[in-house]
């Protein structure tokens, strides 16, 4: 069988270990994650609400399907903002 060839540590592109620094950012604002944590509790409590007590408030009934659109929409702003939580 035949033998394979040696490759030497040379014919690598990132063998000599050089890295460029990347900046680190520091911690979220406490604001933001005031706002991230209350979409996503919000758009919760909303849905909730809408099941448990939608036919008793008249508001929420003359919306319709909106209150599905309206939480989910909370929801996914909150896991959006999640994503530059650091």
């Amino acid at each position: 069988m035949p033998k394979s060839k040696i490759r030497t540590k040379s014919a690598y592109a990132g063998a000599n270990g050089h890295r460029t620094p990347v900046k680190v950012k520091g911690p979220s604002n406490p604001a933001y994650i005031t706002v991230m944590l209350g979409c996503l509790l919000a758009g919760l409590v909303w849905a909730v609400t809408y099941y448990l007590a939608g036919s008793k408030i008249s508001w929420m009934t003359g919306m319709g399907a909106y209150n599905f659109l309206i939480a989910f929409a909370l929801a996914v702003v909150g896991l959006l903002m999640t994503m530059r939580w650091r």
